[in-house]
């Protein structure tokens, strides 16, 4: 989910030409006076590369926004922090291990499924889900792009207070892969 609203952000600020470089794919948002990144490394292995981005472009933590989804909200739901622990995403584990916890971050829920953790993460989205997620991942990228225009409490409000209409549909369809 994180790659997917890096893609619309970068699309939005005009950042198309992706690179490889530093263990992840960087497209340089000059107009914004960002820098997309989206790590190749394992997810549990993530912090790595972010931090040593983050090291050369000369960014404190608190300029660091993490996207990423979350079994523990429910499918469809979007929560926006300034900064916190890792919620035992190991993604979040390994960033906080470089970076600390002083990072703000924007969680995209999944919801758990009834699959396996690391199925489910894995599979694909049912079609009724894939349905929904064009609005899901236009809400996330309007509430980075308010981080990037107003700053990080304007987002958080209009992030936290945002909810997906009438979500029924299942998350994720634990016979497909991705």
């Amino acid at each position: 989910m994180g790659f997917r609203v890096a893609d619309e952000v970068a699309r939005r600020l005009g950042a198309t030409n992706w690179k490889s470089k530093d263990e992840a794919l960087q497209a340089h948002a000059p107009s914004a006076r960002a820098m997309l990144v989206k790590p190749l490394s394992y997810m549990n292995e993530s912090g790595r590369p972010i931090a040593k981005i983050a090291s050369w472009w000369k960014a404190a933590p608190a300029d660091v926004l993490v996207i990423g989804d979350d079994l523990d909200l429910p499918f469809g739901r979007l929560r926006m922090r300034a900064s916190g622990g890792s919620g035992g995403h190991n993604g979040l584990k390994s960033i906080i291990e470089y970076l600390g916890e002083d990072f703000p971050r924007l969680r995209i829920g999944i919801g758990r499924g009834r699959s396996d953790t690391i199925d489910h993460v894995l599979s694909s989205f049912t079609p009724e889900a894939e349905h929904e997620l064009p609005v899901l991942i236009a809400v996330a990228a309007d509430g980075v792009m308010l981080w990037l225009e107003r700053g990080l409490t304007e987002a958080v409000q209009f992030v936290n207070s945002w909810r997906l209409p009438d979500v029924t549909v299942a998350p994720q369809d634990p016979t497909r892969a991705s």
